[in-house]
């Protein structure tokens, strides 16, 4: 019995000790273009490409560059350009997508499983397959005639289609009992103020977890951003905007301030992640459960 207790030890510590190995390697591997991304951002030498990895010199240079820009490649305006198309599409996603998974949760209504099904099967798709059709719609609404415009049809792009989202907020809503909703009612309660009053204010996991995922993707989003923003610099998002920066006539000055871009926009993300971590995971597991 011992020397059959000392064999499977010895087992599951070489067990172990491969598992914290690979885990070890793989977590390096995922890592190091994070630090490669930092470390250009530093860099002090000018130029692209560089046979090195390690920089020979370090400045923060340029992420001062970055804000002294007057010109077309203006970043801090792509910062607050993304920013406030960001936070509008958060919101307006974020309403639309509690609107209907409460809907389709709690209430009862003819072709209520026909229509849950299509939405099932339309967010199967992925959405920059409509993006010609997009286009020409808001290209004859005249939403692409000036610039601010385009912001607001970059907002409504983003949060139109985010109902088809509704399907893990309404499994997070399951797990709410009706009989709360049952007794305000009885106590005179609409159902908008049971919405509001009651589900809202039980569901903060849930609602912090989709204005975070509602916030990322137009912080992140190219092919929309671009297709609607077009050729009209001043208005691009961050992500074309760091794009441009890489491209043949303008990869040579701003490459290194490319990745010191990079850099900034990822600490908003962090931030927000960081802040609301406790919430985001009480919310996936939620609504799993439902």
């Amino acid at each position: 019995m011992k020397r059959d207790t000392k064999s499977l030890k010895r087992r599951q510590f070489i067990h172990n000790t491969f598992v914290h190995v690979l885990l070890g390697i793989l977590g390096f591997i995922w890592v190091l273009p994070v630090f490669f991304v930092i470390l250009t951002s530093f860099r002090a030498e000018g130029g692209s490409y560089k046979s090195y990895i390690l920089p020979r010199g370090y400045t923060l240079n340029n992420y001062k560059k970055l804000f002294d820009q007057t010109g077309n490649l203006n970043y801090e305006r792509w910062f607050f350009n993304t920013l406030i198309v960001a936070i509008c599409s958060c919101l307006l996603s974020a309403f639309f997508v509690l609107c209907v998974a409460y809907v389709t949760s709690r209430l009862r209504f003819k072709m209520r499983k026909i229509m849950m099904n299509i939405a099932l099967i339309l967010g199967m798709f992925p959405g920059f397959m409509s993006m010609y059709a997009v286009y020409y719609i808001l290209k004859g609404f005249g939403f692409l005639e000036a610039g601010p415009l385009k912001l607001v049809a970059l907002v409504m792009v983003y949060s139109g289609s985010s109902g088809l989202g509704y399907l893990v907020i309404k499994g997070f809503f399951d797990t709410i009992p009706k009989t709360i909703d049952e007794a305000a009612f009885i106590d005179g309660a609409t159902k908008w103020e049971v919405f509001r009053k009651i589900t809202i204010p039980l569901s903060r996991p849930v609602i912090v977890t989709t204005l975070l995922t509602s916030f990322m993707g137009p912080w992140v989003d190219y092919i929309f951003a671009k297709v609607i923003l077009g050729q009209d610099r001043q208005y691009y998002t961050i992500a074309i905007g760091l794009w441009t920066m890489l491209e043949k006539e303008f990869v040579e000055y701003y490459y290194t301030q490319f990745f010191a871009g990079c850099v900034l926009i990822s600490i908003p993300i962090a931030f927000i992640f960081l802040l609301s971590q406790k919430y985001y995971v009480e919310g996936v597991s939620g609504a799993v459960k439902g």
